[in-house]
């Protein structure tokens, strides 16, 4: 004597034993096989998108708002700029872009590499790090006002001295950075590594890696970036 079961699995072998071992249990256990159970699944998922896509269209479109333009006073290597700025621009865009100051370079624009390093109100800074609204009448000095080709800086000429730029790409942001190091060191700002945080710290090699760490030079002329830095070290000293 056939059950419904089997009239049921006509043409689906594959499913006639799940639906033997679901009549066995009982059948108001289990009542759909494998195949109209997975149908019934799709057909929900399509009828939740097709309700959440409804109800997107039924709303107003998102609309993106207009950029803020704040104006922007720096004085940057000595001459003062105004500016009109978006305030989502970077200080480093607002040098390159509005003010065509490109020495300063964009490498890896995470503030991981250096390579924007400028100094702010005497102090280094990564220029990819910060937004330009944030320096109002803020002192800004780029490689191109550290020195000019007819009068170079002492640490831009120790540089040269001692293939210390080699690709040059990140030289900009290692001398705007060894400026400021040896000014640290002077006004006895620690780093990780000073051992003696009551007396002033100590023009050592280790003090100028440490502190230059954070100025990464893609073709490793570390080397002769320390000896550019300990000779200007060395002159400013004596």
């Amino acid at each position: 004597m056939s059950n419904q079961g089997d009239e049921d699995n006509k043409g689906h072998p594959q499913d006639a034993g799940v639906y033997s071992n679901a009549q066995a249990i009982g059948e108001g256990d289990f009542s759909l096989t494998r195949r109209e159970l997975i149908k019934a699944g799709a057909a929900t998922a399509a009828t939740a998108v097709s309700a959440k896509a409804t109800a997107a269209f039924a709303g107003e479109t998102p609309v993106t708002p207009a950029p803020e333009i704040l104006p922007l006073r720096l004085k940057v290597n000595g001459e003062v700029r105004q500016l009109a700025v978006d305030t989502r621009t970077t200080l480093l865009d607002a040098l390159r872009e509005n003010l065509q100051l490109t020495g300063t370079k964009k490498g890896c624009d995470h503030g991981q590499c250096g390579a924007c390093t400028v100094i702010v109100d005497g102090r280094r800074i990564n220029a990819c790090l910060t937004l330009a609204v944030m320096h109002q009448d803020a002192e800004v000095t780029t490689i191109e006002g550290l020195g000019t080709p007819d009068n170079l800086h002492p640490m831009q000429a120790a540089f040269v001295k001692h293939d210390g730029y080699q690709c040059g790409y990140c030289t900009p942001g290692q001398i705007c950075s060894s400026v400021a190091v040896l000014k640290e060191i002077e006004a006895g700002i620690p780093s990780h590594v000073t051992l003696d945080l009551v007396s002033p710290p100590q023009m050592t090699a280790d003090e100028i890696r440490e502190r230059m760490s954070g100025n990464i030079c893609r073709c490793g002329a570390y080397s002769n970036i320390l000896a550019a830095i300990e000779e200007v070290a060395g002159g400013e000293k004596s």
